[in-house]
């Protein structure tokens, strides 16, 4: 089909550039990519026919990572982490 209608993961390399410039760059435009995006991570790991835990337990362990990451600086001036 059309370069500006195929997913990220099959454009080539060199067609990266041209892919990139008829992509919507708009509010609206990034909503829409952000809504594909979850819902293929939706399909993919969490809405499975035959499957365990590990799409909830790798969401859950990606929020973990980044809220210590966030917290970064708090984490390190508080006593509970000194061996003092």
């Amino acid at each position: 089909g059309p370069l500006s209608e195929r997913p990220l993961m099959e454009v080539r390399l060199g067609e990266l550039h041209t892919w990139i410039s008829t992509c919507k760059f708009s509010p609206q435009g990034l909503l829409g990519a952000a809504q594909r995006a979850w819902s293929s991570y939706c399909a993919k790991y969490i809405h499975v026919k035959q499957g365990g835990p590990a799409g909830i337990s790798m969401l859950l362990a990606g929020y973990c990572l980044l809220s210590y990451g966030w917290n970064y600086q708090h984490f390190s001036k508080t006593s509970y982490f000194r061996n003092s």
